[in-house]
C-alpha cells in the first residue's frame, strides 16, 4: 500500500530510540545508567496527584473545551502574566496535551508551504521535523559554544529573508543549557519587530535556571502580539507522562489553534487539567527543591566530565543537560555513543541527534541521581582508556 509523500519527511527523536536500545540491554541482564532521555526521575508532587485522584472523583472524565478548562487557562494566564511580566487573559491561552502540539500547530498555522523558518540548530529535532513536514524551508542558525551556546545575532540578522516567517527560540536550551541573554533576545526582538515574522519562544525549561531571573521575549515591548510562548507541566513538575502544556499567544492565533485542538484531539483531558491547576496554585516547595537538585547534579557531572581525557564541558545555565565537546576522542560522536552504551553501560545521545552542528558533541541528562551520575563518569573513564591506547 502507498504512504502519503509527506511522511517521508516526517522526523522522530532518537532518545527514544536509544532508550530502546537500552532497555534491550537491560532486558539481557546488563545495567545501564539512563543519561539519554530528558525526563526528571522525580515523582510527581503529591499534592499535584491527589488533585487529579479527587478530579477523577469528581466526575472530571468527560469532554471539556478544546481550548481547555477555563480554571486552567485563567491559572496560567495569572501565572504568565506575573512571572513575565505580561498581560494576558485566560482567552490567550489554549491547552494541549503535552507542549508538543502547541510547536506543530503553531508552525501548521502560521506558516505556509516554501515559506522559512529559522531554528536553533543543534536543537529540539521537532523543530525541523514538524518545519519539513508541512514542505516549508528550515533554516538551521548555528548554537555557538565560544558563545556558551547562543548563536550571533549579526549571523540571525543575515538569514531573515521576505521569506521568514517564523523564528524558534528556546531558553533555557535543549540539548546545550545555553540561556539567551537579555541583550540578544532585545536585539532578536528590535529585528522582527513590526515585520510579519512569529516567534516561537520554547520556554518549557524556564524553572530550572541557574542564575539570574528567566526573561521571555514576550516581555519586551510590543512583542507579545509577536510571540506564541510554548510552555509545560512536564520538566517543572515532573509530569511528563501526565502530558499536559500549553500555548500563550495573541487571540486571533489561539482561536485557529483551538481548531486545530477540535480536529485532533477534541481536548485535553479534564482531570489532568485540574491536576494541572494545582500544580500552577500549590506549593512550590517540590519544584525549588528539585531544580537545587539539578543544580547539584549538574556541578558533579561538568565536573567529572573536564577530568576525563579528551573530553571538556562548559557549565550550563539552565535545563537539565550538559552537551560536551567531545573531539579529542577518535571516533565520530555516532560511534563514541555506541561504544558508551555497549562498552560502559551508559546511554548518552550523539550531538548529531539534534542537528549537523551537533558533530563533535554528546548529550548528557542529568536527571538522574547524584550516585548514578558519579558511576556512569567513572565507567565512562575507564572505558575510554581503551580508545587511547
Amino acid at each position: 500500500m502507498k504512504f502519503a509523500e509527506r511522511m517521508e519527511r516526517l522526523g522522530t527523536e532518537t532518545a527514544f530510540e536509544m532508550l530502546a536500545k537500552a532497555k534491550a540491554l537491560e532486558a539481557e541482564g546488563k545495567e545501564v545508567i539512563h543519561l539519554e532521555i530528558g525526563e526528571p526521575d522525580f515523582d510527581t508532587p503529591r499534592n499535584i496527584v491527589e488533585a487529579a485522584v479527587r478530579a477523577l472523583r469528581e466526575g472530571y472524565t468527560h469532554y471539556g473545551p478544546a481550548p481547555g478548562l477555563p480554571e486552567l487557562r485563567e491559572a496560567i494566564a495569572q501565572d504568565a502574566s506575573k512571572r513575565r511580566n505580561i498581560q494576558v487573559g485566560p482567552e490567550n491561552v489554549v491547552v494541549t496535551p503535552g507542549a508538543k502540539p502547541i510547536m506543530f500547530f503553531s508552525i501548521l498555522a502560521c506558516v505556509d508551504e516554501g515559506e522559512e523558518v529559522i531554528y536553533p540548530n543543534p536543537g529540539f529535532p521537532i523543530y525541523e521535523s514538524v518545519i519539513n513536514f508541512i514542505n516549508a524551508k528550515p533554516v538551521p542558525i548555528r548554537l555557538r559554544e565560544d558563545r556558551e551556546f547562543s548563536f550571533d545575532v549579526d549571523e540571525l540578522a543575515s538569514l531573515i529573508t521576505d521569506k521568514t516567517r517564523m523564528i524558534i527560540l528556546n531558553s533555557p536550551h535543549n540539548p546545550t543549557g545555553g540561556v539567551l541573554s537579555r541583550g540578544d533576545l532585545e536585539a532578536i526582538a528590535d529585528m522582527v519587530r513590526g515585520r510579519d515574522i512569529w516567534i516561537l519562544s520554547d520556554e518549557v525549561y524556564k524553572d530550572i535556571l541557574y542564575e539570574g531571573d528567566f526573561l521571555s521575549i514576550a516581555s519586551l515591548p510590543d512583542m507579545t502580539e509577536q510571540t506564541i510562548i510554548l510552555d509545560g507541566f512536564s520538566k517543572t513538575y515532573a509530569m511528563t507522562g501526565w502530558r499536559l502544556g500549553y500555548g500563550v499567544m495573541p487571540v486571533p492565533l489561539a482561536e485557529k489553534i483551538a481548531r486545530l485542538m477540535v480536529n485532533s484531539n477534541s481536548c485535553t483531558a479534564t482531570f489532568i487539567q485540574k491536576a494541572g491547576v494545582e500544580a500552577l496554585t500549590g506549593p512550590q516547595d517540590e519544584a525549588r527543591r528539585m531544580a537545587e537538585e539539578f543544580r547539584r547534579r549538574r556541578d558533579v557531572i561538568v565536573d567529572g566530565l573536564n577530568q576525563i581525557d579528551g573530553i571538556s564541558c562548559l557549565r550550563p545555565h539552565g535545563a537539565f543537560y550538559v552537551f560536551p565537546n567531545v573531539t579529542g576522542i577518535p571516533m565520530s560522536t555516532t560511534e563514541l555513543e555506541n561504544f558508551l552504551l555497549y562498552e560502559a553501560g551508559v546511554a548518552s545521545l550523539s550531538g548529531t541527534a539534534f542537528g549537523a552542528y551537533g558533530e563533535g558533541y554528546l548529550r548528557f541528562s542529568y536527571a538522574n541521581s547524584v550516585e548514578n551520575i558519579q558511576k556512569a563518569l567513572d565507567r565512562m573513564a575507564e572505558a575510554l582508556k581503551k580508545v587511547r591506547k
